[in-house]
């Protein structure tokens, strides 16, 4: 369980790292390799998920896109200086149990 939490965080940061960094590229006219850093990001990101090991592609795919929404509002509050409100956590939370039951729902 740490393991499968651990590289969902670690994707995470990766996509939103990445994409953080193209954006501030494109939209605030930072250098070209920041752009550069910001896909190759993207890519780790796109490696670190294949070391789950639930073994469907599209349920760790849905059960980390929860994840990414936690770690997204983290990301604006932490470095965007963001403060997140009451219904920004609801949803969170929505996210976080649907995560729970995509991945441990019994199945037959």
């Amino acid at each position: 369980m740490f393991y499968a939490i651990a590289l969902f965080i670690l994707a995470g940061l990766a996509e939103i790292g990445g994409g953080y960094l193209i954006w501030l590229w494109l939209r605030e006219g930072k250098p070209y390799y920041w752009g550069v850093f910001g896909g190759v990001a993207l890519a780790l990101y796109g490696v670190i998920a294949t070391f789950q090991t639930f073994p469907s592609f599209g349920r760790v795919y849905a059960a980390y896109g929860g994840v990414f929404i936690v770690l997204s509002i983290l990301w604006g509050w932490g470095i965007d200086k963001k403060t997140p409100d009451f219904y920004d956590w609801v949803g969170a939370g929505i996210c976080l149990v649907g995560v729970l039951v995509i991945l441990f729902a019994p199945r037959h």
